[in-house]
């Protein structure tokens, strides 16, 4: 989003899928039940908003807030989460559409007075990304409750491409480069990242192997089948708590999969259910399994540096390929939703061989999210800060994100139990 035009285009576009995803709700859908993965649709617009109105119109002009006495309720850190179920708390949808559209409106209107690589042209990006990142979770909101997949009037129909090689890709051992250099963004002429990518270093790795695709469901199945989840062995004590946390007692399979009296396995997405695809990575997995999953295997999850090695290569590169997005290379913007193939997307592939290292699914790491040394905080406050040390690292973006909002160098955190947003998983040899 370097230029006028994309900033434009991106803006309409994250505006028309954000009403989209209310659009085709009823009444009935929209007053979802309480998930401690989700927001309600109606907050989660009006949020969008906010941040809008609180770190852009107001930052660059009228200072007054656009729907007085709501600030607290369209801040996210100042409502706790389970308050924003609480009747009469929210407005009603068209209350909330009317203050997002007079927000929206006026966003646009300073679109023609903005100058590229000013420090408005920044703020226009961040709060254009934040909304991109709620469209993803709106997305998954819809797999958790069980409600139809987006339909989305600008979607194009692309291809998944080339099959490409399975295996390990051996990755040389020597220094790469991981995060964004220093400098802040909308300061300087520094490139567009998040304050946790920054400042990037240099680091010393050993020869390592890594999967080149993410695990599938087929190899899922295997270690099902072998009484994965029934031998403690290979859980540790989190996974371990985690297992006995499910809804129906003691979890003995990952989300959104069944067994059919006949003993077939299916998996659902969004309303529907289908024969499990094989072939397809096998999606919203906690670090707990993906962990499990490795010791079965006698493998184990490549560290942050080693993933950004794999995806990056020497080079450091901002995608697998070179420097430029290229959508057609990967599943993202709710394209396949992960049903294509895990060899899938081969003209997507890093230069190490390794396969949808963007898109598909956030990868798990065994890495801490935890800031790098001279971290600076950026003009959000908590867009990292409050996600250091009991979060883990995900790496590549999903089905679901917006493509112009990905790098490789972009860190996303979760917590290790985390199964509603598309997170998977790759293995390194030991």
């Amino acid at each position: 989003m370097d230029t006028l035009q994309d900033i434009t285009r991106e803006f309409e576009k994250v505006d028309r899928r954000s009403r989209e995803l209310l659009a085709d709700l009823s009444d009935e859908q929209l007053r979802v039940p309480y998930e401690r993965g989700i927001n309600p649709p109606i907050w989660e617009l009006g949020h969008s908003a906010f941040f809008y109105e609180y770190f852009l119109l107001r930052k660059q002009g009228d200072q007054s807030a656009r729907m007085p006495g709501y600030d607290d309720v369209w801040d996210s850190f100042e409502i706790m989460h389970k308050h924003r179920w609480t009747p009469g708390v929210v407005p009603d949808k068209v209350t909330m559409l009317d203050y997002y559209s007079r927000v929206m409106d006026e966003t646009r209107e300073r679109l023609d007075s903005l100058e590229p690589g000013s420090y408005e042209h920044y703020l226009f990006r961040y709060v254009i990304h934040h909304q991109q990142m709620h469209i993803e979770s709106l997305i998954w909101a819809r797999q958790t409750l069980g409600y139809p997949a987006p339909v989305f009037s600008d979607q194009e129909s692309l291809g998944s491409g080339s099959i490409g090689e399975g295996g390990d890709a051996l990755i040389p051992g020597g220094k790469y480069f991981v995060g964004m250099p220093a400098g802040i963004p909308g300061e300087t002429d520094q490139a567009f990242s998040f304050d946790n990518e920054r400042p990037g270093f240099r680091v010393e790795l050993e020869p390592f192997r890594i999967s080149k695709t993410l695990v599938t469901n087929r190899e899922l199945l295997e270690f099902i089948e072998d009484g994965g989840y029934q031998k403690e062995s290979l859980w540790n004590f989190g996974g371990r708590c985690w297992l006995l946390e499910g809804k129906s007692g003691s979890r003995n399979l990952p989300a959104y999969w069944r067994r059919q009296p006949d003993g077939r396995p299916q998996l659902r997405k969004f309303d529907t259910w289908m024969d499990l695809p094989l072939n397809a990575p096998a999606l919203h997995l906690s670090v707990w399994e993906a962990e499990a999953f490795c010791r079965w295997a006698g493998r184990r999850l490549p560290t942050e540096p080693e993933w950004e090695a794999a995806a990056r290569g020497p080079e450091a590169l901002s995608f697998p390929w070179g420097e430029t997005m290229d959508r057609s290379r990967v599943d993202m913007d709710g394209n396949f939703y992960g049903t294509a193939p895990a060899a899938a997307f081969a003209e997507g592939a890093s230069s190490s061989g390794c396969l949808q290292m963007l898109g598909t699914a956030w990868e798990w790491t065994s890495s801490q999210f935890l800031p790098y040394d001279g971290f600076k905080i950026d003009m959000y406050h908590y867009m990292s800060v409050l996600q250091f040390g009991d979060h883990r690292v995900t790496k590549g973006g999903s089905c679901a994100t917006c493509s112009s909002l990905i790098r490789t160098t972009y860190r996303q955190a979760y917590f290790p139990s985390r199964t509603d947003a598309f997170t998977s998983f790759r293995t390194c040899a030991r």
